[in-house]
């Protein structure tokens, strides 16, 4: 046997085995509880999320998945203790468009590679912002805000889930769309951030459909505009922010479920089947659409290809709007 047939056939017997020892590992897949780190603090939409889908997978898996909030540095802390786990499919994390697509553009000494660090599973859910604001303050649109903010340069601030988190963008979209000079006030999530708001301790924000739609309807705050490009069936009078005359303040965040890199491909492929059994559900569709979310769910390479594509996208909104690093 010539010395390039011996090497081929070591190579072929070498995937052979890990091909085998990934299956094997698949067939006794789960024997203990998983852990899905949710890198924000709880009573966002990620954590609500999180939720949903443990909750559904945990049927399908035999262990119950146990949500773990990791909030901090517009959620690197969470995602960095994620892509240093073992990748043997028992600590899994909601990533999203902030955590994977738009953190290495606005946040500088990221200590992960969104990319390289971690294996895909699928989409879970997307849903678009809203512009809130206290009932106190003397606006009731879109242009009487960025008058009040004219008025007042430095003097309004915007809260957020922290620094180079995607409704921080969204505010710094609006502030360059507007010409407007607002303050950044970055909490540990947006969960905080609307509590803060609904206490009239920061007069404005954009935060999530899923939690914004409820204290809307409260009376707690007042809605001005949304960020996708069309206008929610749930809130319908509620014009996008292009409508309101901020043009290209559009953003939708998206989430979704990853592993660290490493983690075998017959266990992705598994919890792969059990979120897309869950999430195509018709009640939890019918859930979500209840709160201005769309169910979402992909391949391991689709979502893989769609993360590339969203860091591609936003680096270049970053660029372009000339918003600096924090």
């Amino acid at each position: 046997m010539t010395l390039a047939r011996t090497l081929g056939f070591i190579f072929a017997a070498g995937a052979a085995l890990v091909a085998a020892a990934s299956i094997a590992a698949a067939q006794s897949y789960p024997s203990k509880p998983i852990r899905l780190i949710v890198p924000y603090a709880p009573g966002g939409a990620a954590g609500i999320l999180a939720r949903v889908a443990a909750d559904r997978m945990t049927h399908g898996l035999g262990q119950p998945i146990i949500v773990d909030h990791r909030p901090g540095a517009g959620t690197i802390i969470g995602v960095d203790l994620a892509a240093k786990a073992a990748p043997d499919g028992y600590t899994l994390v909601m990533g999203t468009v902030t955590s994977h697509a738009m953190v290495t553009s606005l946040s500088t000494n990221v200590p992960f590679d969104p990319e390289k660090d971690f294996a895909p599973i699928s989409l879970i859910a997307s849903l678009p912002f809203i512009l809130v604001v206290h009932p106190s303050v003397p606006a009731a649109s879109v242009a009487e805000l960025v008058a009040l903010a004219k008025a007042r340069p430095g003097q309004l601030n915007y809260g957020s889930a922290g620094n180079g988190t995607s409704n921080h963008l969204a505010g710094e979209l609006f502030k360059s769309a507007a010409g407007l000079d607002m303050v950044h006030i970055p909490y540990r999530g947006s969960g905080p951030a609307m509590l803060d708001l609904v206490g009239g301790q920061i007069p404005l924000m954009f935060d999530l459909t899923i939690t914004a739609l409820p204290q809307i309807a409260g009376g707690k705050v007042r809605a001005l505009a949304i960020t996708s490009a069309r206008r929610s069936a749930l809130a319908p009078a509620l014009p996008t922010m292009a409508e309101a005359g901020a043009p290209g303040v559009e953003v939708v965040s998206w989430f979704g479920i990853l592993a660290p890199a490493g983690t075998p491909p017959a266990i992705v492929t598994r919890l792969n089947a059990e979120i897309v059994k869950a999430m195509q559900a018709p009640d939890v569709k019918e859930l979500l659409a209840g709160q201005g979310a769309d169910a979402l769910t992909s391949t391991p390479q689709e979502f893989a290809a769609y993360i590339s594509a969203e860091r591609a996208k936003w680096a270049r909104v970053v660029r372009e709007a000339g918003i600096k690093p924090e």
